[in-house]
C-alpha cells in the first residue's frame, strides 16, 4: 500500500497549495461544517487531484483504500477536512467503473457521515446513481435508503434517479414510489431533490413529468412544485400552477 499513502499524500499536498483560509472559513460558516476546511474551491479540487494522480495506475483496492484514508481526519486527534472528502468523491466518480455491488456499504458510510449536500449530492447521483444502474442487486438497498431515518440519505435514494432520467433512461416508476412516499415531508432538501429529478427529467420527457405532478400539484410543497415545472411548456406549467 506504499502507492496509495504516497498518492493520497500527494492529493493532499495539492489541496493544501489551493488553500485559502478566509474562503475556508467562509465555506465552514455556510455548510454549517463541523469538520476543517482548508478553503480550495471544487475546480481547484478537481485540479489537485488531476494533477496529483496524473500517470497513476488505480486498481480497485487502491481506490478504496485511498478513499478511506482521504475521508478519515489527515491524523490522529484532527478532524476530517471536506477537501479530503471531496476529493475521495471525485476519485470515485472518476473511476466508478471499478466499484461493485459489495461497496454499497462503504457508500452508504461515506452518505451517512457527509451531513452536507456538498459531499452526498455528488456521491448520490454520480457514484451510487452509476453503480445502482449497472447492478440490479442496488434496488434492494435503495429501497431501504428510501426509507431511512436519515433525510441525507432518502436524499440520495432520489438523486440516485437523477442522472438516468436526466439522460433519457432511468427508472421513473422506482423513483416515483420514492418521491410519493416523500412528497409531504417538511425537509428542505427532499422537497429540493424530488423537484431537481423531476425539472431534469422534464428535458427529455416532459409529459411524463407533467402527467406525474399534475394530479399532485395540490400536494406537492411550493419548492417541489416551481422546480418540477420550470422547463415544462406554457401550457403544462400553466396547468399545473392552476391546479396548485
Amino acid at each position: 500500500m506504499g502507492d496509495v499513502s504516497r498518492w493520497v499524500h500527494e492529493v493532499d499536498a495539492a489541496l493544501k497549495s489551493r488553500a485559502t483560509p478566509e474562503r475556508a472559513e467562509r465555506e465552514r460558516a455556510y455548510l454549517k461544517s463541523a469538520i476543517d476546511h482548508y478553503g480550495v474551491t471544487v475546480p481547484q479540487m478537481r485540479v489537485a487531484v488531476r494533477t496529483a494522480l496524473r500517470g497513476a495506475d488505480i486498481d480497485r483496492p487502491a481506490l478504496l483504500a485511498m478513499v478511506r484514508e482521504l475521508w478519515a481526519p489527515p491524523e490522529p486527534g484532527a478532524l476530517p477536512v471536506h477537501e479530503r472528502r471531496a476529493a475521495a468523491a471525485e476519485l470515485l466518480e472518476r473511476n466508478v467503473a471499478l466499484l461493485e455491488l459489495g461497496d454499497a456499504a462503504l457508500l452508504e458510510q461515506l452518505l451517512r457521515e457527509s451531513g452536507t449536500w456538498a459531499l452526498v449530492d455528488s456521491l448520490a447521483a454520480s457514484v451510487v446513481g452509476s453503480l445502482a444502474e449497472r447492478e440490479p442487486g442496488f434496488g434492494p438497498i435503495l429501497d431501504r435508503w428510501a426509507d431511512d431515518e436519515d433525510f441525507w440519505i432518502r436524499r440520495s435514494a432520489l438523486l440516485s434517479q437523477l442522472i438516468p432520467l436526466r439522460e433519457g433512461r432511468g427508472d421513473f416508476a422506482r423513483f416515483g414510489r420514492y418521491a410519493d412516499a416523500m412528497l409531504h415531508e417538511k425537509e428542505f432538501f427532499i422537497r429540493k431533490a424530488i423537484g431537481w429529478v423531476l425539472r431534469d427529467m422534464s428535458r427529455k420527457r416532459p409529459d411524463e413529468v407533467y402527467e406525474w405532478i399534475l394530479p399532485r400539484a395540490a400536494s406537492a410543497s411550493g419548492v417541489t412544485l416551481r422546480e418540477a415545472v420550470r422547463r415544462l411548456d406554457e401550457r403544462q406549467r400553466a396547468a399545473v400552477l392552476a391546479a396548485r
